[in-house]
């Protein structure tokens, strides 16, 4: 075997070597063995209610309900929890798990909504210019974003590439999967899909009428408990009264 021959082997191998490297870094890199999904809530949630969003931060339609979703957390802060989950289309938007990784990694710095909002905000629902369109968003757009939060900076470009942020991604990626999830966003209210209209009114319907249906069951239960503890009282009495 010429050493040639050998030297063009050892250059394919280098290649495929570098392709591996570098698809490292792309989309489903992590495994999510042993991996948590992400716990975003904010919220007071007092009745125990949960809105649960699936969402990608490249997707137009998040964009066009992210102004709505604010209006809804700020009008029902006190009475439910509101949640995020990362489900980037990665098949259709090329910047939707880089977005989901700033986030992440803002996460760790304790700036996930902040981040979240920016991402939002900065979004051009045509595609057409800003992060969603870049070829390098991180060092164009999302280090400035975490210099505008206050962000150590270091720390969120090792962060936004490690295996810890990936791994986070890929788990909420697999629990949307599992939930049959294909589009976005996709939203959960106390564990069940619900489809709302783009408006506040829609989602004060739907979670106006699950807070009411959580606390009829809250008030049955109780009900039926107090009955049961007059009952017992009931029966006591007359036990003694016996003697």
């Amino acid at each position: 075997m010429s050493k040639q021959f050998l030297g063009v082997i050892a250059a394919i191998i280098l290649v495929f070597a570098g392709i591996i490297a570098f698809t490292g870094h792309n989309d489903k890199n992590s495994s999510t063995k042993g991996q948590q999904p992400s716990n975003h809530v904010i919220g007071k949630g007092s009745t125990g209610v949960k809105l649960v969003e699936y969402g990608d931060y490249e997707c137009p339609f998040c964009g066009q309900y992210y102004p709505i979703l604010k209006q809804v957390q700020t009008e029902f802060n006190d009475q439910i929890f509101f949640q995020f989950s990362n489900f980037p289309l990665v098949s259709i938007h090329k910047n939707a798990f880089a977005g989901a990784r700033a986030a992440e990694a803002a996460s760790l710095q304790n700036k996930f909504w902040e981040m979240h909002d920016l991402l939002y905000e900065n979004q051009d629902p045509n595609g057409a210019s800003g992060w969603v369109a870049s070829n390098d968003p991180l060092d164009q757009y999302f280090v400035n974003f975490a210099q505008q939060l206050g962000l150590n900076v270091n720390q969120f470009k090792q962060d936004y590439t490690s295996d810890k942020v990936n791994g986070v991604i890929n788990a909420d990626m697999d629990a949307g999967n599992k939930l049959g999830i294909t589009g976005t966003p996709t939203f959960f209210i106390d564990g069940k899909k619900v489809e709302i209209g783009q408006s506040v009114q829609e989602f004060e319907k739907v979670i106006n009428a699950e807070i009411a249906k959580k606390g009829s069951a809250t008030n049955s239960g109780t009900t039926s408990q107090t009955q049961s503890t007059q009952t017992n009282s009931n029966s006591s009495s007359q036990t003694q009264s016996g003697h």
